[in-house]
């Protein structure tokens, strides 16, 4: 969430606050929080790059018979995201309006920032954790009893030092680049985050040059990582953001490298165009005081030939993709890629 003001402090430089709740569900039940289906629920928002990791994770795994997931809106108010998806504006398994309820059930004194990914126990409605990079991990190393046949190793043993790093990297310079860039609170501070993030996007780029994905022949968590900041960069950072270098589309191997996981199961039909574009345009008032939401760009771009097959590998290496987008849960066909353009 903001700051009282907004989300830009005049004449500083952007500091995200990470200050989460950081219980784990464990399938040794050791913190408290066993792995137990039926027991808990997902609370997202597709706007959200944080929480549209944790969709892609779940849905690559197949834990969606493990646990639930509750959508909220793309747009928010000072307090925290609501449900207003949901007929009546409530989520249809907790009962709440906010996710801001499940945070006050966990403590009612709670004064931190109200995020989603979050991890909900259902039996007394509070939150277990929003801390978005660890659970994504947990969902691949705590519940492999609930993954589906042929789902990928998405944090294999034998990578996980390099893919640590790599991952680290992605996040401090890219995922988090974009923001340090759009909420610059001055000129010099906006420069610095400029460059970097650009500096990391080449880097990416350079590795991805020769090997299909960051870690090699198969997908991983950290192509989800970087995938979610792809995904949203022309329709959103590259003009709100002002990272506007270069567009995606004018970058060759990660353009290709985007759609192609764009068109693996599990990353595109997770991506919602028009809520991503409602998100930031209407909730950063302070930057897009107007908060009218850009009709483009055109998203049919992203289902084009990418010819990444031609470096080897296959997504999912000797396992399968999912299957179909679980009822209730698919993105409408007019907000994905091809879709409306419109907001």
């Amino acid at each position: 969430m903001s700051n009282e003001n907004g989300y830009v402090e005049p004449g500083k430089s952007f500091e995200r606050d990470t200050n989460y709740l950081t219980d784990r569900i464990l399938a040794d039940g050791s913190q408290g929080w066993p792995v137990e289906a039926d027991r808990y629920r997902l609370v997202v928002a597709r706007a959200c790059p944080w929480a549209n990791r944790a969709v892609i994770v779940r849905r690559l795994l197949g834990l969606e018979n493990a646990f639930s997931m509750g959508i909220c809106g793309p747009t928010h108010d000072q307090r925290s995201w609501t449900f207003d998806l949901d007929p009546g504006g409530r989520d249809p398994v907790l009962g709440y309006e906010r996710l801001q309820e499940a945070f006050f059930a966990r403590d009612p004194e709670y004064s931190r920032g109200i995020t989603v990914p979050a991890m909900v126990d259902l039996p007394t409605k509070a939150v277990v954790t929003n801390d978005f990079p660890q659970m994504t991990l947990d969902f691949s190393t705590q519940w492999t009893a609930f993954h589906r046949d042929g789902a990928p190793d998405l944090y294999p043993d034998a990578l996980r030092d390099e893919m640590d790093e790599v991952m680290q990297r992605v996040y401090t310079e890219i995922n988090n680049g974009v923001y340090r860039c759009g909420f610059a609170g001055d000129q010099d501070s906006y420069a610095k985050a400029y460059d970097r993030l650009f500096t990391a996007l080449d880097w990416v780029s350079e590795r991805l040059g020769s090997r299909r994905y960051l870690m090699g022949d198969t997908i991983t968590e950290a192509d989800v990582r970087l995938f979610t900041t792809l995904a949203r960069f022309d329709a959103v950072y590259h003009g709100h953001f002002k990272c506007n270098r270069t567009k995606l589309t004018e970058m060759p191997v990660l353009w290709a490298y985007a759609r192609d996981l764009f068109q693996t199961p599990g990353f595109g039909d997770t991506t919602d165009f028009p809520q991503i574009k409602r998100h930031y345009y209407i909730v950063h008032a302070d930057i897009n005081p107007t908060q009218v939401v850009p009709v483009g760009p055109d998203t049919s771009v992203w289902l084009t030939p990418h010819h990444r097959e031609e470096l080897g590998g296959s997504p999912f290496g000797d396992g399968t993709p999912p299957g179909p987008v679980a009822a209730g849960e698919e993105v409408p066909e007019s907000e994905g890629a091809g879709g409306s353009t419109s907001y």
